[in-house]
């Protein structure tokens, strides 16, 4: 039987003041936070704070601003138009039917795995490069969506259509449907099916599993600027064998075959054509030599008419961008970046008018930009020093600006700045402290800037080229931060064994007794692809721990060395040896912790998810005398069983590199489990398996240790439901207070 929530909740408070039952119930009747921050609470979606309108995208002539948002206090996104001179805002698109979202397709669902959307409703549009009209997908169809007009259903087939895209000039309409690329006459509803040869396991203009999870390219093909041309991939992965999930949790079975590349293994073949919009003969791009195993991480056109292609090595440390001819398929090298350990992918090509291009490398050791010639030659470096360029975020080619976002006043902050085409000091464009998410329109004009601190949840500004608030679009006045009381973190700093400066956050019990100490938990992702620690309300609307926080315990996170943002040597410490220099890190923070005054050292538990299960599982097994407890949900166990791109980008190949791969794994150290250890995972989680969860059973069952298990039958990588996410919250409070208290 599932425990009750609120008893759960009750039993915790107790717990973490001393008091018994009658003091509980005073302490609830003096404060009303405690009955707001409920466990219920802590498992919706969205966190307090969060309902604010996303995906924007200004118009080809900056007169109109779309985004997605919700309608009052619904949670269902509509697609917005805001008139950027008046601030008028209409709805342009509804979804078509209301309630739950039941009925997605099962590539709808994937793709949305793949961006970790949660929202519901239109979730995601695409935007006509030169006109006012938008497209959305719903339940497998497209819709047309301009204003002043109803959403008008362009396809309704038993089949989806997937990743709908408009011609430049609006009139017709890209998609893929059944592994074949399609183009639709807006007029006259005719279709025109430009590829052929689809069968199981060769699609034609569909982002592969590598390209979505990993790559951050959702798109398997690409408009040319003037609606003539489409430049699309053909996937061939019948040479990667079919994995099977098992759907179990529901009255009928079903097997749902994937075909995932683990590490070592074979990856897709991908080649590029180029079709005309109206039909014909396809023109295969000349990327690589017959054979050669290779990425393709980013395609777009130059306003010439080329194409501009970025093609990866199997090993990750080259990165060679190409210019095509549409014509003859024949390319060229304009540049290579190279790498003793791997290169990160970036969005920061941006072809000028002019013929030049933007560029960024961390050649010099810190990501940073540069302006280069048609023929991919070095004008000049544009920025300079340690610290990191996030993004290229837009060009003012008129006034000869480049905007950026950045690290430069400390990893902490993301600030926008700009800095001439010619070269020159770099100014800073956002006055205010914090973390700015912006978006600028195609001339750098305006921007839309979404700015949050950890002390004040997002607000969405317009804002001129100049970092000036034209206007608020939404001053974001949700009542519940304040309602329930939540209290930014307490931001602290330690030196890693190699000197390095770590970041970190403590959440503190609202009400701390002097000289009491209390018990303490971790929470930890320490993957190489993720920030955790900065001063944005990501961290104070982090429910979970402001609930353990509130029930006597303090809470800990760490970036630890190979997180981002802090230049190519701080994250490349953990080359070829995953589990580690982040462990380690990590080590040392939770001694940190438990040397504070205010901490309990022999109470110290650590929890995580994905990246962070694998790490939560390594420091209890790792450090038994230092963590009593961990809960690890998703946790990789051994890299071997993970995705190619990912994986051997930090550890090579298990071949290459098969004592890493050994140092790694949690399977040969499960028999040093000292401490309890709860498990948790999705059976139908297509990203780390459950058979990751498995092998380590196995591992812990022959080395005759205990461990608990938590399995949602019917989840994915993370919990969806809201049912089952309250059951996980819950089951984590009590795993750490009958362990801690």
């Amino acid at each position: 039987m599932s425990p009750n929530p609120m008893i759960l909740m009750t039993l915790a408070l107790a717990l973490a003041t001393g008091a018994g039952p009658g003091e509980s119930r005073k302490r609830s009747r003096e404060s009303d936070q405690d009955d707001l921050l409920t466990l219920e609470r802590v498992a919706r979606y969205p966190p307090p704070g969060g309902r604010i309108p996303g995906t924007f995208r200004f118009s080809h002539d900056a007169r109109y601003l779309y985004y997605l948002a919700g309608e009052g206090s619904g949670l269902v996104r509509s697609l917005m138009r805001e008139d950027i001179a008046s601030g008028a805002r209409q709805v342009v698109a509804r979804p078509p039917q209301e309630g739950p979202e039941t009925g997605l397709t099962p590539e709808e669902v994937l793709r949305r795995e793949r961006r970790r959307i949660q929202e519901k409703g239109i979730t995601l549009y695409g935007l006509a490069a030169k006109a006012d009209a938008a497209v959305f997908d719903w339940r497998g169809d497209v819709f047309l969506a301009r204003p002043g007009q109803d959403a008008l259903r362009l396809t309704e087939t038993a089949s989806s259509e997937i990743d709908p895209q408009l011609s430049p000039d609006g009139t017709r309409l890209a998609f893929a449907r059944d592994g074949e690329l399609y183009v639709m006459d807006l007029a006259t509803r005719a279709e025109t099916r430009l590829t052929a040869g689809a069968r199981d396991g060769v699609s034609h203009g569909i982002a592969e599993f590598i390209a979505q999870e990993e790559m951050d390219r959702a798109s398997g093909f690409w408009w040319s600027p003037d609606g003539t041309r489409i430049a699309y991939t053909e996937v061939d992965e019948t040479g990667i064998p079919v994995y099977p999930i098992v759907h179990q949790g529901k009255p009928a079975w079903e097997v749902e075959s994937e075909r995932y590349p683990f590490a070592g293994g074979p990856n897709a073949r991908i080649r590029l054509g180029i079709v005309g919009a109206r039909g014909g003969e396809t023109i295969w791009v000349r990327l690589e030599e017959p054979g050669s195993d290779f990425y393709l991480p980013r395609v777009r056109w130059d306003e010439d008419g080329t194409l501009l292609v970025q093609i990866e090595s199997r090993d990750q440390k080259s990165l060679r961008l190409l210019r095509a001819d549409a014509v003859t398929g024949s390319a060229t090298v304009l540049l290579e970046d190279r790498s003793d350990t791997w290169i990160d992918l970036h969005d920061d090509l941006r072809p000028l008018r002019d013929g030049r291009f933007l560029w960024s490398s961390e050649a010099a050791g810190f990501r940073h930009l540069e302006l280069r010639a048609h023929d991919g030659a070095l004008v000049r470096s544009l920025t300079s020093g340690d610290w990191a360029v996030d993004q290229l975020e837009g060009v003012d080619e008129k006034e000869g600006s480049v905007y950026f976002t950045a690290a430069k006043d400390g990893p902490l902050q993301r600030q926008l700045y700009r800095v001439r085409l010619e070269g020159g000091p770099v100014e800073r464009v956002t006055p205010e402290p914090g973390w700015h998410t912006v978006t600028g329109s195609r001339d750098g004009t305006f921007w839309v800037d979404v700015h949050d601190t950890a002390a004040a949840p997002p607000r969405v500004l317009l804002k001129d080229q100049a970092g000036r608030t034209i206007r608020v679009i939404d001053s974001n006045t949700d009542p519940e931060p304040k309602a329930l009381g939540l209290l930014p973190p307490e931001f602290v700093t330690l030196r890693a064994a190699d000197g390095s400066t770590l970041h970190g956050a403590v959440y503190r019990p609202p009400a701390m007794h002097s000289g009491r100490k209390y018990p303490a938990i971790v929470r930890v992702y320490g993957g190489p692809t993720a920030q955790t620690v900065k001063d944005s309300w990501e961290l104070t609307q982090d429910l979970r721990a402001q609930y353990l926080a509130r029930r006597g315990y303090v809470v800990f996170r760490l970036d630890n060395r190979g997180t981002p943002r802090r230049g190519k040597a701080f994250e490349s410490a953990l080359d070829h040896r995953l589990g580690s220099v982040e462990v380690e890190d990590q080590i040392a923070g939770a001694r940190y912790l438990a040397g504070r005054p205010d901490v309990d050292g022999a109470r110290l538990g650590i929890y995580g998810w994905s990246y962070g299960g694998y790490m939560a599982a390594r420091c209890l097994l790792k450090a038994p005398d230092l963590f009593k407890v961990a809960v690890a949900g998703a946790p990789v166990v051994d890299w071997d069983g993970y995705d190619t791109h990912y994986t051997e980008r930090y550890m090579g190949t298990p071949r290459e590199n098969s004592a890493g791969y050994r140092e790694s794994s949690l399977l040969p150290i499960a028999s040093q489990l000292r401490g309890k250890l709860l498990i948790v995972h999705g059976m139908v989680d297509e990203n780390v398996h459950f058979r990751h969860t498995a092998r380590f059973l196995d591992a812990l069952n022959s080395a005759q240790k205990r461990y608990d298990l938590l399995i949602f039958p019917d989840e994915r990588h993370l919990p969806r439901g809201e049912e089952d996410r309250r059951y996980l919250e819950a089951r984590i409070v009590e795993y750490f207070d009958r362990a801690l208290k």
